[in-house]
């Protein structure tokens, strides 16, 4: 893969990276790098999110799910890490992403007609949940669980279980003998993509996750201790160093339509792991060139308060726009849609710098499995690389898990801090 920062140096974009400063950078990165290094020697917690592509058995998966390969769809049931990797990785190859639907949230009238559109017994039922505790993900699952017994479907028949070694939901596949993937030790869904938390529904679609794994394993094998010659370190470092200079969203626009559940699955990874401490950019998702008429007026002229990532492959498909006797469209003529998109990217990056405003160029061979997992392992790498020269916990959630401990104790009647602070919450009705 190929990282570009010449549109975020400060000689083009304020704010911007002082192409002197970026030695010093360096030097930072590779210090950083030696603890990464050291901790996935080690294994330790999150750190141990960098070695899935070594770790990853993707014949265990595929036989994990050998019983309901066949199934026409997938429905997976699970929240945050433990759905957007998998959709990210089946929309960006599957031919048909529609196969995978995602059960992600609790709105009763969206649960309902995803149920109601499917044919389930032709559908996979892919359950996650690392702790099996999850309340949107149970809750899901029996209200799943229960329509496919009202319509006489043998739910037991068409499921996969992907959780810990206890919890609520190992205790029902193991009642139920339903086939069960592990959570890899020490990673955090959001880090998981790359592991069976991930993989299953692509494993069921008869996608190419070994060719997957190894995109990514060649990215792990080239981390090395510089930002001049490890493109993952390069984005993180100007990452990091532009929300020092002011940048404080990260407006990510891949330019690609398959790789718009990438930038969903990017803003989790990004405000997660490095919102903490009063730092963190603020993710925001766009997609190229539809944006272009819409968000992009903001990052151009907008505040100075935002780096745009943009993403792309450099191998398209060709589809070739038609001739036409139109003085007025001549410019068309011998080209194509991939040429007109390209041509896109390349104006809104220009059109940023020429505004002053930072950009970063991500490329990729192609979007395919390789160049996919490529594209997620060094997202993840700059990810940690970014927490450590920031100095925040990277791989922890406390806000998140805050928000849990006050929902379930909301559900159950318990008078708990958390319950309090809700009760107690400002309120100024206008009606």
């Amino acid at each position: 893969m190929y990282v570009d920062i010449g549109a975020a140096l400060g000689t083009v974009a304020d704010p911007g990276v002082d192409e002197d400063a970026l030695d010093g950078l360096d030097d930072r990165v590779a210090s950083a790098h030696e603890r990464i290094a050291r901790g996935r020697e080690d294994g330790e917690f999150g750190y141990a999110a960098l070695n899935l592509p070594e770790r990853t058995d993707a014949a265990a998966i595929e036989s994990a799910v050998e019983s309901v390969a066949d199934a026409e769809y997938v429905l997976t049931v699970g929240i945050g890490g433990s759905a957007l990797g998998a959709k990210t990785v089946t929309a960006a190859l599957a031919d048909d992403p529609d196969r995978h639907v995602i059960l992600d949230n609790v709105d009763p009238e969206h649960v309902r007609r995803t149920l109601d559109s499917l044919p389930l017994a032709e559908t996979a039922i892919n359950v996650v949940s690392k702790s099996g505790t999850t309340a949107e993900t149970l809750a899901n699952f029996l209200v799943v669980r229960d329509t496919y017994e009202d319509l006489d479907i043998d739910w037991t028949e068409l499921t996969v279980v992907t959780t810990g070694e206890s919890g609520p939901l190992r205790e029902l596949a193991d009642e139920h003998d339903l086939p069960t993937l592990p959570v890899p030790d020490g990673v955090p869904g959001r880090f998981a993509a790359l592991s069976s938390v991930g993989l299953v529904p692509a494993a069921i679609l008869g996608l190419d996750i070994e060719g997957l794994l190894d995109g990514a394993a060649s990215v792990a094998d080239g981390l090395g201790p510089s930002l001049y010659d490890t493109p993952a370190y390069a984005y993180g470092a100007m990452a990091y160093a532009l929300e020092e200079e002011g940048a404080s969203v990260n407006a990510v626009m891949p330019y690609a339509e398959r790789l718009e559940f990438f930038a969903e699955w990017f803003a989790q990874l990004w405000a997660e792991s490095l919102g903490k401490d009063g730092r963190g950019q603020t993710p925001a998702r766009a997609l190229g060139a539809t944006d272009q008429h819409s968000q992009l007026q903001l990052y151009r002229a907008g505040p100075r308060d935002k780096m745009v990532t943009v993403v792309r492959p450099r191998e398209r498909a060709a589809v070739d726009v038609p001739d036409t006797d139109h003085d007025s469209l001549s410019y068309f003529a011998g080209t194509g849609l991939g040429e007109l998109l390209d041509a896109e990217y390349d104006a809104t990056v220009a059109s940023l710098s020429a505004a002053g405003r930072p950009a970063v160029e991500v490329e990729i061979d192609r979007l395919d499995a390789h160049g996919l997992g490529e594209l997620l392992y060094a997202m993840e790498a700059a990810c940690v690389l970014v927490g450590e020269l920031a100095d925040v916990e990277t791989f922890t959630q406390p806000a998140v898990e805050w928000g849990k401990r006050a929902a379930r104790g909301l559900l159950a009647g318990e008078d708990t801090e958390e319950t309090r602070t809700v009760a107690d919450r400002p309120s100024y009705v206008v009606e």
